[in-house]
């Protein structure tokens, strides 16, 4: 499995051929040039994951794309005229072989008087899980770990403790992209050496970058 970070939570991965392209927000300009892209899943509705002007780019791109996501961000595409699929928590679909669940039902908690939209997060192939905006535990054994680390509803510590507790085999970094590149050295550093010391190898994953899981 190859992933590609684009930017922020915006990747590509490659299984068996399929090419999947997960939140095309606007903190990346990549996807709009990305092509070959056989699924795309949107977690949730927030613009930094979903950008109405990207993803049509995505499908003027991939014209025979499948657009996966949540009954949240159905009302944002249904008004686009954008046609989709509903993925929401204990469902799942299998497309040419490769396996995606969805997980978990809202956003994490930001402030007490924003209402939490609607968050799915995808299980890959039983291998690799992106949770989106939520620290959910999909209760599974977990080889790699999109683990967000930045952002208004968490702390680093959180991030740190949320990666022990689902104690996947490896791990990389995701919603970060608020921040300069040139200053992730804390939300990068210090997950790597926390959680190498309990065996999660953790790697730093900046935009435009690639890991290749074997």
């Amino acid at each position: 499995m190859k992933i590609t970070k684009l930017g922020h939570c915006c990747l590509v991965v490659e299984e068996k051929g399929i090419r999947i392209l997960t939140d095309p927000g606007a903190y990346s300009d990549a996807p709009n040039e990305v092509k070959n892209i056989d699924i795309v899943l949107i977690t949730h509705e927030h613009q930094d994951h979903l950008h109405v002007e990207s993803l049509k780019k995505v499908i003027a791109n991939n014209p025979e794309v499948r657009i996966f996501t949540n009954s949240g961000v159905a009302k944002i595409l249904d008004k686009e005229g954008i046609k989709y699929e509903l993925l929401e928590d204990t469902q799942s679909i299998t497309v040419k072989d490769i396996l995606i669940k969805g997980f978990g039902t809202m956003h994490a908690d930001i402030y007490k008087t924003i209402v939490p939209v609607v968050n799915t997060g995808y299980f890959i192939q039983n291998r690799f899980f992106y949770p989106g905006d939520a620290l959910y535990d999909p209760k599974k054994k977990i080889e790699i770990l999109a683990l967000p680390v930045a952002g208004p509803w968490m702390k680093l510590s959180e991030a740190i403790d949320y990666a022990k507790k689902l104690k996947p085999e490896k791990c990389f970094p995701v919603h970060e992209g608020m921040l300069r590149e040139d200053r992730l050295g804390p939300v990068h550093r210090i997950p790597a050496q926390e959680l190498g010391k309990v065996g999660i190898e953790f790697t730093s994953l900046l935009s435009g970058g690639e890991i290749d899981y074997k």
